[in-house]
């Protein structure tokens, strides 16, 4: 589809992956649904399914929906070639009741083409967590894991957390979350202003084989720059709202003047 301003100039900065024809996997834009509607998820797809990889239904909110409303909402992201699946929490509900294996076949039933792995509030054991990964992969699902507590006093070492980066990549997880709820303030990488914890960045970069692993998830604009700037346009972003969706692709692209003004000193 020709965009309005196409062949009129260049993007600033350059290299920006395209979700075409077969999905990307790096520069990975997933927006976090806390309840949509079927209106707005559609007029979501039209201005933005372009420069979005995933639509997570978060925590468990897609237990609220009327089942045909759930279904036609599946089918109108999965049409604009966007993933979706339910948010972790809702699974981890599903492990501590001791249903996974019922919740992966709803999963399925419902039209969900991927789905999302954590125990950010539950415990659970490194060889489950393999079990529960390959399970879901066998559904034909595509994994995106998730690392790091919720609560900042169940933190868990770096250390740690780099291990079950790797572990689960090597499960055939595509993509692994570093935690940072929905509000990007006071656990994971962010202090409790939402400013990015630097040392946190490096201590987890040093710790992983491959960056382009992970999927930050960054909910506020500074999170987003920091993180742009760092490891540059092509880094992978989550827990985005609906409403900042191009706000983050002009970032990531130099149509923004924090970016801007790096592009144009770089090229100056």
């Amino acid at each position: 589809m020709i965009k309005a301003w196409e062949n009129t100039f260049q993007m600033p900065v350059k290299g920006r992956t395209s979700k075409y024809p077969s999905g990307r996997t790096a520069g990975i834009t997933m927006v976090i649904d806390k309840g949509l509607g079927i209106n707005a998820t559609k007029d979501l797809m039209a201005t933005s399914a372009d420069y979005i990889d995933g639509l997570k239904l978060t925590f468990g909110t897609s237990a609220f929906y009327d089942e045909k409303l759930l279904r036609e909402k599946i089918e109108v992201v999965r049409e604009a070639q966007v993933d979706i699946f339910p948010g972790g929490t809702f699974m981890e509900v599903a492990v501590a009741q001791g249903v996974y294996d019922q919740y992966l076949q709803r999963t399925k039933e419902l039209g969900f083409n991927a789905i999302e792995i954590s125990d950010g509030t539950i415990e659970i054991p490194d060889q489950a967590r393999k079990g529960i990964i390959q399970k879901a992969i066998d559904k034909g699902l595509k994994v995106i894991s998730e690392v790091g507590k919720k609560d900042p006093k169940d933190e868990i070492p770096i250390a740690k957390m780099c291990e079950l980066i790797k572990s689960d990549i090597e499960a055939g997880a595509f993509k692994v979350i570093v935690e940072a709820r929905e509000a990007g303030k006071g656990v994971g990488i962010y202090d409790a202003s939402g400013a990015v914890e630097e040392s946190q960045v490096d201590s987890i970069v040093s710790g992983v084989d491959d960056v382009n692993n992970l999927l930050w998830e960054a909910p506020l604009k500074n999170q987003q720059l920091y993180l742009i700037l760092r490891f540059g346009l092509n880094v992978n972003l989550g827990n985005i709202a609906p409403e900042d969706v191009l706000a983050l692709e002009a970032l990531r692209c130099g149509l923004r003047a924090d970016t801007l003004k790096r592009a144009l000193e770089e090229t100056g």
